[in-house]
């Protein structure tokens, strides 16, 4: 395999015009290779051709096969190949010195030349072959409007249906349809609407937000900041200590079981950017303000989860962090469970009032073999009494954290 041998061309949106070099590169091509409907628009072009229609390590294959024969091969890609498109695969089979890539204007580049806005300060996701949303969530969360690559599956209607599931009603949605050819559309939908559409399958979305959250989601939330049903709930003082013990990485899975109205799980959420967080909870009175408490601080990347642990965990992803609020009495065998699920090099913490909880904990991770630390934690919050000040204190929280050891450091 000759160095620079693999050319990558990017056409652009719509059309086949080609700056003189990127039309070079492909008039002197001996194989061409790419989708069926850019394949089509060089019909007249001589050369062989490899379709990407099924697997793609087949197709990297044929290219590394022709090229072995000594055959110049040019991919045909949408826009740049280098944003969210083929070029980081063919890198990474083929080394970045054996290829040269011709890029055009980016899908998103053309969406915002025709709505007239800057794209510089523009995230973009791509949801093409996933299965999850949880790139477009996680980068809601963190910027007023996103771009998204789409495809079949994650088609705009669905996209829409996940965002209001998820109470993301404060977005309206621009489906950009067939840009450049004869038939662009460019439709501004509310969710709602778009949720009931079908689009054509040639199409990028751009997400904004059109009304603010009712919450600024920060560290320290104040009590009174989320909806609740009683005092029931995961105070601040003790809030901060949990979140510190818990640990959550960028990207991690987190759970908070025994979630109530969601006031650990949301936090959470700000640590573990771009993971998710399941919140599960039983009560149905509070799974619904938990629902509520999402949507009105815009923490897209929480997922409420209504049922009763553990039975409810089995069809979600393994945890790295698994927080616990409350469930352990109940349901003894809970915490064996979660220990059983738990990622190697993840975490559990469990908070505790009852010493017969703490004590059922402790044992439990002692028969997991997993590493304990216990930390007890009193709080008390100034009061007006009398002209002056008093402290009334709140119940004293045991605050257990375990470790579940990684073999491979």
């Amino acid at each position: 395999m000759t160095a620079r041998s693999i050319r990558v061309v990017g056409l652009g949106v719509g059309g086949t015009w080609l700056a003189p070099p990127a039309a070079a590169a492909v008039a002197g091509a001996e194989v061409l290779v790419g989708g069926r409907r850019l394949l089509a628009l060089f019909s007249d072009h001589p050369g062989a051709r490899i379709p990407i229609a099924g697997p793609l390590d087949a197709v990297c294959q044929a290219m590394a096969s022709a090229v072995g024969e000594g055959r110049v091969v040019a991919v045909l890609a949408d826009g740049d190949p280098l944003f969210f498109g083929i070029g980081r695969l063919l890198a990474e089979r083929f080394g970045p010195d054996r290829l040269i890539f011709y890029p055009a204007v980016t899908a998103v580049a053309a969406a915002c030349a025709r709505l007239g806005r800057t794209w510089h300060d523009l995230p973009a996701v791509s949801l093409h072959g996933r299965n999850d949303m949880q790139p477009l969530f996680a980068a809601l969360c963190r910027a007023e409007a996103v771009a998204a690559y789409t495809d079949a599956v994650n088609a705009p209607g669905v996209i829409a249906t996940r965002l209001l599931d998820r109470g993301g009603d404060a977005f309206a949605m621009t489906v950009c349809e067939d840009m450049g050819l004869p038939g662009e559309w460019l439709r501004r939908l509310p969710l709602a609407e778009a949720a009931g559409l079908e689009f054509s399958p040639l199409n990028l979305v751009v997400i904004e937000r059109v009304r603010p959250v009712a919450v600024p989601l920060v560290l320290g939330l104040s009590d009174e900041a989320l909806l609740r049903q009683d005092r029931v709930f995961t105070k601040k003082p003790v809030r901060a200590a949990a979140l510190a013990a818990l640990a959550p990485r960028p990207g991690d899975v987190v759970w908070d079981v025994g979630a109530g109205v969601g006031t650990v799980a949301l936090e959470a959420s700000l640590l573990n950017a771009g993971g998710p967080v399941f919140a599960v909870e039983r009560d149905p009175e509070r799974a619904r303000l938990l629902a509520e408490n999402i949507r009105r601080t815009g923490a897209l990347t929480v997922s409420a989860v209504r049922g009763e642990a553990p039975d409810v965990l089995e069809s979600l992803p393994d945890p790295d962090r698994v927080f616990v609020g409350g469930g352990t009495t109940e349901r003894p065998d809970l915490l064996p469970r979660l220990c059983q699920r738990l990622r190697p090099g993840g975490g559990i913490v469990v908070n505790c009032v009852l010493l017969g909880s703490l004590h059922r904990a402790l044992a439990d991770f002692e028969a997991a073999g997993l590493a304990v630390t216990l930390t007890q934690l009193q709080a008390a919050t100034a009061a007006p009494l009398a002209g002056d000040l008093r402290l009334c204190a709140d119940n004293p929280v045991y605050i257990l954290a375990a470790a579940k050891e990684d073999p491979h450091g």
